[in-house]
């Protein structure tokens, strides 16, 4: 079972990624990781992610190497999320933390399901890591749909002002669509167009609030940083549309025999 297009752009995000660390010299903006303020060690790991991200990104792109490049990328984006394990032990009543978390963890779900799908596969049923992925991915826009229901004003305060109806409009039909993505995906009805569909939402936040943010500060670490992670989970998303457009494929073509 091949992956298609997302596969790329997921390479691409990590590449993006990863080149953006060294040139920042860090990986994270996130002020809830603790035990990283030593200077040297967050260069060394600075290093290691970046080399981990850029060499996992390419891997993904080829047919014979996606499965290592998928495996090293859901690896450091696993880390990435466990690493906010402590603000949620710190704060569990503060849920940006978790939100943190599962932004991380969406990320590896795209990983999972390149890992699954790629290779020969020899039965009809998908196999169980990217089943695995598909899931954990539904449950990540869960939690995107209640981070940014519990940050409505923040949200809408990203939404481009020019924007007709107004900025809270749009922070509650996101909100919503994020709602209606993640039932579509956990039940399965409708899930192709849903993913498709937040695949487009989540490429256009990051055309519409992160581009423009680049070109007011590209000198901006979290500018940078913050884009290419909304370009990540879209490719993560666009993966997700992938996996079941190729089930769908091949479930018609059963049928057909």
């Amino acid at each position: 079972m091949a992956i298609s297009l997302g596969r790329y752009v997921y390479g691409l995000a990590a590449v993006a990624s990863g080149i953006s660390a060294l040139a920042w010299h860090d990986f994270s903006n996130w002020h809830q990781i603790k035990g990283l303020e030593d200077a040297s060690l967050r260069a060394i790991l600075t290093y290691v992610v970046a080399a981990i991200e850029i060499l996992g990104g390419v891997a993904v792109a080829w047919p014979r190497t996606v499965r290592a490049g998928a495996v090293a990328l859901a690896t450091v984006y696993c880390v990435f999320a466990l690493l906010t394990l402590p603000a949620i032990a710190e704060h569990p009543l503060v849920y940006n933390s978790f939100g943190n978390f599962f932004e991380q963890f969406s990320l590896a779900t795209g990983a999972m399901i390149l890992y699954g799908c790629s290779g020969r596969i020899g039965s009809n049923r998908p196999p169980r890591s990217a089943q695995i992925g598909y899931y954990s991915f539904a449950i990540c826009i869960v939690s995107f749909a209640l981070e940014q229901l519990f940050y409505l004003s923040e949200t809408a305060s990203l939404v481009p002002k020019w924007i007709p109806p107004g900025q809270m409009f749009w922070a509650m039909a996101t909100t919503a669509a994020f709602a209606l993505a993640a039932i579509a995906l956990l039940t399965g009805f409708m899930a192709l167009l849903a993913s498709r569909l937040a695949t487009a939402m989540l490429l256009g936040f990051g055309l519409l609030v992160w581009v423009p943010a680049l070109f007011a500060g590209p000198h901006s670490f979290l500018n940078w940083s913050e884009g290419l992670e909304t370009l990540a989970i879209a490719a993560s998303a666009w993966i997700v549309a992938d996996y079941l457009s190729h089930r769908r494929s091949a479930a018609s073509a059963r049928l057909s025999r």
